[in-house]
């Protein structure tokens, strides 16, 4: 029996202004994979995740969520399978943590109902994994941050969508937090068999992480792969127009600007 995708591109053509994200993109995300969104600044990479939620219009092609075209998918239905981390995070009104991850359960929860117990508790682990336990009772206005990255997070995993879009979740965190943070999304994605779209900077954290990269040129060209098989010097070096070599020192692998 064939089985959807959870989310698939279709003969898409994607721009914004007067950049061409990608030409004739057909791409298709399944559980269990982690991709990696990478390319220049300016290239399109948050363009590319808000057309994936349905929140920047096609100039063509179809996207499909668990095989249904988006636009025939009421926004509330779409919020308890995919849920999307913005590259900014801001707070409008002053909450305690505890409260704003709470928000994740909106589309979850009928009109007028209240949190449950197992809302809760839910809630509680999110800031637990994300190392917030601590600060679940201050305000949401008096974070660091990489705290409020972290809380933002957090929302996303109460939120339990089947499909996350993560842009450049590692923004404001030193490494340490960066390693965490992405040993917490890449569990989920492993052992509950969700899928992970990610626009990222660092190619080394993509090679760690990432069982699948999407790699944008500019000018629309576009390839889509396993990491292992798209990350190499080569093309590395054609994606962000300068020299890259790959340093072995007989235990890791990793890419760097050759100067």
């Amino acid at each position: 029996m064939h089985t959807a995708p959870f989310l698939e591109v279709q003969q898409a053509t994607i721009e914004i202004g007067e950049v061409c994200v990608a030409r004739d993109l057909n791409w298709a995300i399944q559980g269990h994979e982690f991709w990696g969104v990478l390319g220049q600044n300016g290239v399109g990479k948050t363009t590319l995740l808000k057309t994936l939620a349905g929140l920047h219009p096609l100039t063509q092609g179809r996207v499909k969520l668990h095989g249904q075209d988006m636009p025939e998918i009421p926004r509330r239905t779409i919020a308890t399978s995919l849920g999307m981390l913005t590259q900014e995070t801001r707070y409008a009104f002053d909450a305690t943590c505890e409260q704003t991850v709470l928000v994740g359960r909106h589309p979850h929860l009928k009109p007028w109902m209240k949190e449950q117990a197992s809302d809760y508790e839910l809630a509680h682990r999110a800031l637990d994994w994300l190392g917030l336990a601590d600060l679940k009772h201050r305000s949401c206005m008096n974070l660091s941050g990489g705290e409020s990255r972290r809380l933002a997070l957090a929302t996303l995993l109460v939120q339990d969508p089947q499909v996350m879009l993560l842009d450049e979740p590692t923004n404001h965190l030193d490494p340490a937090n960066q390693v965490s943070v992405l040993n917490v999304v890449g569990q989920h994605i492993r052992t509950q068999g969700k899928a992970g779209v990610m626009a990222l900077h660092e190619i080394n954290l993509a090679t760690c992480y990432c069982t699948h990269c999407l790699m944008l040129f500019g000018d629309g060209d576009w390839l889509a792969g396993p990491t292992d098989q798209l990350l190499n010097t080569d093309n590395l070096s054609r994606l962000y127009g300068c020299a890259m070599r790959l340093v072995d020192d007989g235990e890791h692998q990793v890419f760097a600007v050759a100067g």
